[in-house]
């Protein structure tokens, strides 16, 4: 076990589970087999992690999170409590003669879902599948996320759409309504000073 880790002893880590430097996993957290979690992650209480997920540096999953299988979470990335995410694009329990359960072994209908590094999740969220929530995007409490979410993106509603852009730090850079985007801006954060462009509905960093 790597230096600094903490695990509640009514946790649940299965077979091949690695944890990096310093992870805290919290009471009835159950992680299933085959999840890598890299340093200084925290893992909050009764939250599920199903098999083979991967999991980057310095992340936070709040209570009560669902975490299926095919989900990749970059580093610095948050959960927030509540949020489930899902993978199976047309689920039924059985075969469609109702004489077998299906499988729950991943099969072609097992669809990824990458959460790219610095984005932030919100309280009670439903995450989808084949899709990417960009760098240091944010989903507000209560969506569903039925699309990719471009970098920097603040996205909220059922189903979520983009109502504004983010800085690295968090706060709002740009508050704008579907279909408003400007093409072409410079946005600085008054709380950090973090400068950047907005092209065309992409967003990135002045170096």
């Amino acid at each position: 076990m790597a230096d600094g880790v903490r695990i509640h002893p009514t946790a649940i880590l299965e077979h091949g589970v690695v944890l990096g430097r310093g992870c805290a996993v919290w009471d009835s957290v159950h992680i299933r087999r085959g999840t890598v979690l890299g340093d200084e992650c925290i893992v909050g209480e009764k939250t599920y992690i199903a098999y083979g997920v991967r999991i980057g540096h310095r992340c936070k999953i709040n209570s009560f999170v669902y975490i299926c299988n095919a989900v990749t979470l970059e580093d610095g990335v948050m959960i927030s409590a509540g949020t489930v995410f899902t993978n199976d694009r047309f689920p039924r329990a059985t075969t469609p003669d109702l004489k077998q359960l299906r499988s729950s072994e991943p099969d072609e209908q097992t669809l990824p879902t990458l959460v790219k590094e610095g984005a932030t999740i919100g309280a009670n969220c439903t995450i989808g599948n084949d899709l990417t929530i960009g760098r240091w995007a944010m989903v507000g409490m209560g969506s569903v996320v039925t699309k990719s979410v471009p970098d920097f993106a603040l996205v909220i509603g059922v189903p979520a759409i983009v109502v504004g852009i983010v800085c690295k730090c968090g706060q709002l850079l740009l508050r704008h309504l579907a279909g408003s985007v400007p093409t072409e801006q410079r946005l600085v954060c008054q709380a950090c000073k973090l400068a950047y462009n907005h092209v065309a509905g992409n967003t990135s960093e002045v170096e």
